[in-house]
């Protein structure tokens, strides 16, 4: 018997039990709905898919080319959509999950309008678009289940058992579109209280990872601009210490932590911490200062902080706003130290923010971190931030160039008439340059998961673009010459050819499982959506 079928037997006694009271109530109808709606809660969420991304987290051990995607979201109909597209595509959800992006949420999602990535935003946001998110997944759950009951209702209206059991088969094992998805906490939005009450109401919302930056929380900015101010590491243990609390006080055991270190950019830091004895953590988070020695009371003006750093008295230059730079040379020594520091105290996952997508670049700080946490992974932020095009182009360039690449040596791979500063010309388009830039970019995400430690690639802001491309085609035709026909030929008629769902908009929203429910509550007397006159019909 299949799961199903236990279910529905299952409510069947329970309702036999109410004494006559609950005669109008369909068992099979309540199977139904439970099998579109298997997941209660957020929390049931948020431990589901933990356990999925620790599985993912392991197999990628074993294989790094099982290193996992996602894409990044602004509303729940996008992040349904895109599911719906990866089962149709792909045949399955495995490896692919939903980022959050805290830039689109300021961006796209705040109260305010249009917000720089920098935390301005309500924080309330980030727990309402998780819930909203799978809110939008567990109807696509529910709607895709829906043409299964109605072939099973046929199959037993024909008396073909051999279908029947087909279809059951297909209802026991339906995968659902519920997916991990990674949350962004920006730097925890206040102190570390303020981190644990947050992520506590994201993981009620269905996060099952988080991810933390170590930038000061009120000077927090986008990871690809300037003015950055970073956090000892102290305190950045402690926002750490504050989600895992929150994962563990809800029974998310599983719960992921991505500890992101934006220090290879970030030259500023707002505070010095107390060193103890040559040589620990904040001996080494001091050491990265810009500082003069002293060597009288004449070099210390009023108000100068001072510091004894090796032995020496030493004062960090500071700036007008009080805050402290670090030498221009540290980046990559300190996001070495941030990335151990994390690991050793509770993060599972790093994600380190670089200028550039550059696989030597990230490989050559993962070298470093594995010979201290052999099993260090990363999450990677393929950014809209990068100018992908012009940065595979350079290195395609400097590559070459390095190897004596030069006109007549190799077929094809000629720099001759190519100017290094016009790289993004048009004109280049065409050559064998431009070609082996877009094979590495083709190739970028399997190379950077089995050579630099990347187990999670992700865009952070994809559908912000493509609602802007496609919005500009639409107005440009529509207010144009074409009229009704840029929407005809390049929407409506692209979507029946995809044989994109949403093309009946009408059942995308829900009416045909409104109308079951209608069927289920009143029977005969329903007044349903779904009959003959209802347009959605053309679309067959």
């Amino acid at each position: 018997m299949s799961i199903y079928q236990r279910d529905v037997e299952s409510l069947n006694r329970f309702c036999l039990e109410q004494d006559g009271r609950w005669g109008n109530i369909n068992p099979e109808n309540v199977a139904r709905m439970r099998a579109q709606n298997r997941f209660r809660t957020g929390l049931d969420i948020a431990r589901y898919t933990a356990s999925i991304m620790r599985r993912d987290m392991q197999a990628y051990d074993r294989d790094p080319s099982r290193y996992t995607q996602s894409l990044g979201c602004w509303h729940g109909f996008v992040g349904q959509q895109k599911m719906i597209a990866v089962k149709k595509h792909h045949g399955t959800t495995q490896g692919r999950y939903l980022y959050l992006s805290g830039w689109m949420i300021a961006a796209m999602r705040s109260e305010f309008g249009p917000l720089p990535d920098q935390s301005m935003h309500e924080k309330t946001s980030v727990p309402a678009l998780i819930e909203e998110l799978y809110t939008f997944l567990r109807q696509a759950d529910a709607r895709e289940l829906t043409p299964l009951f109605r072939e099973l209702d046929s199959a037993r209206k024909a008396g073909n058992e051999v279908m029947e059991r087909g279809i059951l088969d297909k209802i026991d094992n339906f995968e659902t579109h519920v997916v991990p998805i990674i949350a962004d906490i920006d730097a925890g939005f206040g102190n570390e209280e303020a981190t644990y009450l947050l992520a506590k109401k994201m993981i009620e919302a269905g996060a099952c990872c988080i991810q933390l930056e170590n930038q000061v929380s009120d000077a927090k900015q986008c990871g690809h601009q300037d003015g950055k101010v970073t956090v000892p590491h102290e305190d950045f243990v402690a926002k750490i210490n504050a989600v895992r609390h929150a994962f563990l006080e809800l029974g998310v055991e599983e719960g992921v932590i991505v500890a992101r270190t934006d220090s290879l950019g970030a030259g500023l830091t707002q505070k010095l911490p107390v060193s103890k004895e040559p040589g620990d953590l904040a001996h080494q988070y001091n050491s990265f200062l810009c500082t003069v020695p002293i060597c009288s009371a004449d070099d210390v003006n009023e108000g100068d902080t001072i510091i004894k750093l090796d032995g020496d008295l030493r004062k960090p230059l500071r700036l007008a706003n009080g805050l402290y730079r670090f030498r221009s040379d540290t980046g990559e020594d300190r996001v070495v130290l941030d990335c151990i520091n994390a690991l050793q105290n509770g993060a599972d996952l790093l994600w380190i923010e670089t200028e550039k997508p550059h696989i030597g670049q990230i490989a050559g700080m993962v070298d470093r971190i594995r010979q201290v946490v052999p099993n260090a992974k990363l999450v990677y932020n393929n950014s809209p931030s990068f100018n992908w095009t012009l940065n595979f182009r350079q290195q395609v360039f400097d590559d070459w160039e390095r190897e004596g690449q030069t006109e007549g040596q190799t077929e094809g791979r000629s720099l001759s008439g190519i100017e290094r500063s016009q790289l993004m010309s048009v004109t280049y388009d065409d050559s064998e340059l431009a070609r082996e830039a877009d094979r590495r970019i083709q190739a970028f995400q399997r190379d950077a998961a089995r050579e630099a430690g990347v187990f999670h690639h992700l865009i952070t802001l994809p559908t912000y673009h493509t609602a802007a491309l496609s919005t500009d085609e639409l107005a440009e035709g529509y207010f144009g010459e074409a009229g009704m026909l840029a929407y005809v030929a390049g929407v409506q008629r692209r979507e029946i050819r995809r044989g994109l769902a949403s093309v009946k908009h009408q059942d995308m929203a829900g009416s045909h499982l409104g109308d079951d429910h209608k069927e289920y509550f009143s029977g005969a007397a329903a007044l349903k959506a779904g009959g003959g006159l209802n347009t959605m019909n053309q679309f067959g």
